[in-house]
């Protein structure tokens, strides 16, 4: 079974794509790189099981409520002063949940550039459903949100400050961890690639976070959020570690 992760980024130079391939006691990392056209992406998006994708899959319900009201001048007053009720429409339901259970905050894809490779992603979403493919935001269907920092700090791994090229040296801690962690994964030869490039390695964790997914080892949104997750998105944050 192929799982495949996507490190979304507004452009494919900065995008990482994996794929993770469970063959029953080995996990093992078929292709990690980065340089992902859309077409590719879709490609491969298609033959996953289940696929993880690093970016905001939806905008805050409140967010969208107030652009629709704006664009057609039928905008409410605010009821607070300052910047109290904007901060109230940057967050999703899914980054508060994220927070309160691991302490980090999610980008707001309202407010922060996290929103264009966002807007990339509406149009992948586009395709594949017109192609028929159930991309459910809320995770139920080939498709889940993740968020790799929360994943490892949910898997007591170093889950900060391993990014850009300054920071090959806690990468590279980094990538060891994670094969101490997780006994299984076989980098089949891409863990150079990985130490050297972030958004391969973050691609090899979304795929990994997309197996945890599958196999129920995640938080599902409660409830009372389900609803606002088909809207919105729901990060999924694994529960415990990866196993064979």
């Amino acid at each position: 079974m192929d799982f495949v992760g996507v490190d979304l980024a507004a452009q494919p130079r900065r995008t990482g794509l994996a794929v993770l391939r469970d063959l029953g006691g080995t996990l093992l990392v078929a292709q990690a790189r980065s340089g992902a056209e859309d077409d590719e992406l879709v490609r491969a998006i298609t033959g996953s099981v289940k696929t993880g994708v690093d970016v905001p899959v939806g905008w805050p319900d409140r967010f969208v409520d107030l652009l629709a009201a704006h664009a057609a001048g039928t905008l409410s007053p605010p009821d607070s002063t300052g910047d109290a009720w904007r901060r109230d429409l940057a967050m999703r339901a899914t980054d508060l949940a994220v927070h309160r259970r691991t302490g980090l905050t999610p980008l707001s894809v309202s407010t922060d550039r996290i929103a264009h490779p966002a807007l990339r992603w509406a149009g992948i979403e586009a395709r594949l459903r017109a192609s028929g493919l159930d991309v459910a935001r809320d995770g139920s269907g080939m498709l889940c949100e993740v968020y790799p920092a929360a994943a490892l700090r949910a898997w007591s791994l170093p889950h900060r400050g391993y990014k850009g090229t300054k920071n090959a040296a806690p990468r590279s801690e980094l990538v060891a961890a994670l094969s101490r962690a997780v006994p299984a994964l076989d980098w089949n030869g891409h863990r150079e690639r990985c130490t050297a490039d972030d958004d391969a390695l973050d691609a090899v964790l979304a795929a990994l976070i997309a197996r945890e997914v599958t196999h129920g080892r995640a938080e599902p949104p409660p409830p009372e959020l389900r609803e606002v997750a088909r809207r919105e998105g729901w990060i999924w944050v694994p529960r415990e570690l990866p196993r064979a």
